[in-house]
């Protein structure tokens, strides 16, 4: 388990992150139209999966915006943003904020992505919502980049994510 702060406070996550180089585990998310959403969807494309505990929150609004904004130069790449927020919330933010480079799914009937991930938090506050990480997957399924932000209240290193790309 990765063991991470919220104000300096620690708090545990159910497992860690899986490596670099092996195989990203499959998911099923659901999309702010209901739709489900799994790897099989996203077949040939680059994966920036941003991972956060609730878009209402300052730093997760921001990673979403970041995101959004460097999202459009990236080629052949999809930004994925996931947390266990309903997909009304999270299409109610990103179509207020007129975010459309981004896509946004929901982890919130099953739990099942966080579990397979070990990014559930499963002390503290936030007990079971999703940890603020970074994972970045190729076009084969194998994940080049990840990132468990260690203080939840900071932002993830963007630069080290986009570089995994380059």
């Amino acid at each position: 388990m990765a063991n991470i702060t919220l104000g300096g406070n620690p708090i545990e996550t159910t497992g860690e992150l899986p490596a670099s180089g092996s195989k990203a585990p499959n998911f099923k998310l659901t999309a702010t139209d209901l739709s489900s959403k799994s790897n099989s969807d996203y077949a040939g494309s680059r994966l920036v999966l941003n991972i956060f505990p609730s878009i209402d929150t300052g730093t997760c609004a921001q990673s979403v915006r970041t995101f959004n904004e460097k999202a459009s130069a990236l080629d052949n790449t999809k930004v994925l943003c996931i947390s266990k927020d309903l997909p009304f919330a999270l299409a109610r933010f990103c179509g207020a904020e007129g975010l459309d480079n981004v896509e946004s799914l929901s982890d919130f009937k099953t739990g099942d992505f966080g579990k397979d991930y070990g990014l559930t938090f499963k002390t503290g506050p936030l007990e079971s919502l999703l940890s603020r990480c970074i994972v970045v997957i190729d076009t084969d399924g194998t994940i080049l980049h990840t990132e468990q932000v260690s203080e939840i209240k900071d932002e993830p290193n963007y630069e080290s994510a986009l570089a995994s790309l380059a």
